[in-house]
């Protein structure tokens, strides 16, 4: 992508890589500049634009509660929260019954190990290369490459990488040491790489056998992105912790843990803190994004229109669609950063990764064919 020059006079910290591209305001799937330029958005803000902008239900959700209680901490009971959490609890895999609401994905994924390491008493993790968990200190450290920017003095416990989707290192790896095995079931930065069901049943079994405990992060793939509501139901494989954050909210920053009840159990009071996780208003939006989800039928036409994709998006520079769901990486002959631009100039925005020859597609899942149509038409623009 090409970058912004910061401006000088800019009080932000010179951090992010940023596109030449500064949206005004949105609309269904699309994004508009200050000038009323129209950009069709296939990537969400890093799949968080769950259900696209300004969705009535979620602008009433925000407004009412808004109005009713805007913030108070896990001091005290609240109903939103209860609500919340059930919604959660019924949405996703049964069995991960207990939810712990954070505030964004590396907090969910960092409370999750923490929990694998309280209910084992255990101090070590095994991971996948080319997993990207989070900036925080133990979601970095089981994170591929992090070493590049960790910036922490050490790591907080020894981590284990393994090859992508090779489930016979996984076995030689998950020792009776090992408190955790974390997965991202398709790894989002990575370039929409999907693990196999018989990698992920391995560690289940593995786990299993072994007194580890099995942590699917679905930040980025999760929240009916799969085109079911998480990709553990689409293996029909239960881990002991999921985690999950990105679209949770709709939009809004939130994360949450889900576990089993007897991982649960083992939880004490104290053992974990949050001071704005599980807040009123992010409450109330869980609750009317799983409503949402629910009630208006969307995840068979993710299903639909991701066939759609795979089939149809093998043009121009594309010759290969990896990932599942509206989480989709296209592989592409001419370096990803040329088609991401090309896509630009006909107004349509997607994601790069860390693999130089993948664009990454994370669309709202209120698509419709026209939109996939828009895509593929100006892919066929493109040369390869």
């Amino acid at each position: 992508m090409d970058d912004r020059t910061p401006t000088a006079s800019s009080a932000l910290l010179d951090v992010f890589h940023q596109v030449e591209f500064e949206p005004a305001r949105g609309e269904g799937p699309y994004l508009f500049t200050s000038g009323g330029e129209r950009y069709l958005d296939f990537y969400g803000g890093h799949a968080v634009a769950l259900l696209g902008y300004g969705y009535p239900r979620l602008l009433a959700a925000l407004e009412g509660q808004s109005r009713t209680l805007f913030f108070q901490s896990n001091l005290f009971p609240l109903a939103v929260r209860e609500r919340a959490a059930a919604c959660l609890a019924g949405f996703g895999p049964a069995g991960l019954d207990r939810v712990f609401f954070v505030n964004s994905g590396a907090e969910a994924n960092e409370n999750a190990l923490r929990i694998a390491f309280l209910a084992t008493g255990r101090r070590k993790v095994v991971a996948v290369e080319g997993a990207f968990h989070g900036r925080t200190a133990a979601a970095a450290a089981v994170t591929w490459g992090s070493e590049a920017w960790y910036g922490f003095a050490r790591a907080p416990f020894d981590v284990t990488f393994v090859p992508f989707d090779d489930a016979g290192a996984l076995e030689r790896a998950v020792r009776r040491d090992v408190a955790a095995v974390i997965v991202e079931p398709v790894q989002g930065v990575a370039g929409a790489r999907a693990l196999s069901r018989d990698f992920l049943g391995t560690a289940r079994r593995l786990c299993t056998e072994r007194g580890a405990l099995l942590v699917f992060d679905e930040v980025q793939c999760g929240m009916g992105r799969s085109g079911r509501p998480f990709v553990a139901q689409a293996v029909d494989i239960t881990p002991d912790l999921l985690t999950t954050a990105k679209g949770l909210g709709g939009g809004f920053p939130v994360g949450a843990v889900m576990v089993t009840e007897p991982v649960g159990r083992l939880v004490k009071k104290g053992d974990l803190g949050t001071t704005f996780g599980g807040g009123p208003l992010a409450a109330a939006l869980v609750e009317a994004t799983i409503g949402i989800l629910e009630r208006e039928d969307l995840l068979p036409k993710v299903r639909r229109l991701s066939q759609r994709l795979a089939t149809e998006a093998r043009v121009g520079p594309v010759t290969d669609v990896q990932g599942m769901g509206f989480l989709l990486g296209l592989r592409t002959a001419p370096p990803a950063k040329e088609v991401l631009s090309a896509l630009r100039a006909r107004r349509i925005l997607a994601g790069g990764s860390a693999d130089p020859h993948v664009v990454r597609l994370l669309p709202p899942l209120i698509l419709e064919d026209r939109h996939v149509d828009e895509l593929t038409a100006a892919l066929k623009e493109i040369a390869s």
